[in-house]
């Protein structure tokens, strides 16, 4: 009986961690509705819902089960209502997003995942500073990445755009794929092995839920056409984990859009630059008019893409802002402004002086 949860990416781990409770049974999360989740355990699929000294004694909101987390359950089955979560087992990798109607709290989106396809179109959707984007997102949830360019028959000039990759993706596998040709989407099977789980992110309309329908040999998931803007509609409305024949597992999500950038690892996504700072002359380097500034050196001689050094400070500001509320958001920009003046005591002197004036 326990083939089917090893089926849905139980490994010994999972099991292991497991025994702590003797008492509860082992499950996975598989989708989630509101409050309700549908878990699969060793005796198939049920309904589930968290107790009430879970809920009472859980201090943040990523600490509630996610899509792909493996939970402690009451029963392996339904029969009598629903089980019930008492427990969510350790996770090994993370998806989350500032949480709607929170300024300070976090809510996971989809939890162990191995393998994240970072999925790109070679249409006007392609753009190096948003692949930036995904690779830091990837690579803090701890899962490896892995670029997916799709719509390649639409790519007049593919080594370049290979080559431009290779630079702003440094050790991460790189692969084009077709809807009209099978065998570049088979490509991506020998990364969805049996008990692995992956991940497809990225734009609406990239043809994510077309890649995946490719992979299972049928059509599980909606798509759509992508508008004549390039800008796709939303065909996935739930986080939702799909097992393929082949053994592996998907965990099909939303729009990349609900994914912030409040929890990003730039030093593997711009090791180079990050490099370069431990170069810089000065510790506390703004890498702009500073003399032994090392990643300005790298610009002036080429090195370093002008472009690549900008999506890496918004990335950088982004982090640092994202989730704040408009006034939490300005006062930490006063106090960047005014940081080598005494910070935020200077700032209001100089605000009510300016005001002043104003009304003069």
């Amino acid at each position: 009986m326990l083939n089917h949860i090893i089926r849905y990416g139980a490994s010994e781990r999972y099991f292991a961690e497991a025994t702590l409770y003797p008492n509860l049974c082992l499950a996975r999360v598989v989708s989630q509705y509101k409050d309700l989740y549908k878990i699969v355990t060793e005796g198939g699929e049920c309904l589930a819902e968290i107790s009430g000294k879970f809920r009472y004694e859980v201090t943040e909101l990523s600490e509630y089960p996610a899509v792909g987390d493996f939970v402690m359950v009451d029963r392996t089955e339904g029969s009598s209502g629903n089980a019930i979560i008492h427990r969510v087992l350790t996770r090994k990798s993370v998806f989350e997003r500032v949480a709607v109607g929170s300024e300070h709290q976090t809510q996971v989106v989809a939890a162990n995942i191995d393998i994240v396809f970072i999925c790109m179109s070679l249409n006007n959707d392609y753009n190096l500073s948003r692949l930036e984007r995904y690779l830091s997102v990837a690579w803090n949830s701890r899962a490896t990445p892995v670029v997916v360019l799709t719509k390649a028959d639409l790519c007049e000039d593919l080594p370049s755009v290979m080559a431009e990759i290779s630079a702003v993706a440094p050790g991460t596998d790189v692969f084009t794929t077709s809807s009209h040709d099978q065998a570049s989407c088979d490509k991506l099977l020998p990364y969805l092995q049996q008990g692995m789980t992956a991940s497809f992110i990225g734009s609406s309309g990239v043809g994510k839920s077309t890649l995946i329908n490719r992979l299972v040999g049928q059509e599980l998931l909606t798509t759509s056409q992508i508008r004549q803007d390039d800008k796709g509609r939303h065909t996935t409305t739930c986080r939702e984990l799909l097992v393929l024949p082949q053994g592996g597992i998907v965990i099909d999500t939303p729009g990349m859009r609900e994914l912030g950038v409040e929890a990003v690892d730039l030093s593997k996504s711009f090791s180079d630059i990050d490099d370069l700072v431990t170069k810089c002359r000065f510790r506390d380097c703004t890498h702009t008019t500073e003399p032994g500034c090392a990643v300005q050196q790298a610009l002036e001689a080429g090195i370093l893409n002008s472009r690549r050094l900008e999506s890496y400070q918004k990335l950088k500001r982004e982090a640092l802002y994202d989730g704040l509320s408009f006034k939490q958001i300005e006062t930490k920009k006063l106090n960047a402004m005014f940081e080598n003046a005494g910070g935020m005591k200077k700032a209001r002197k100089f605000i009510r002086q300016n005001n002043k004036r104003k009304g003069e």
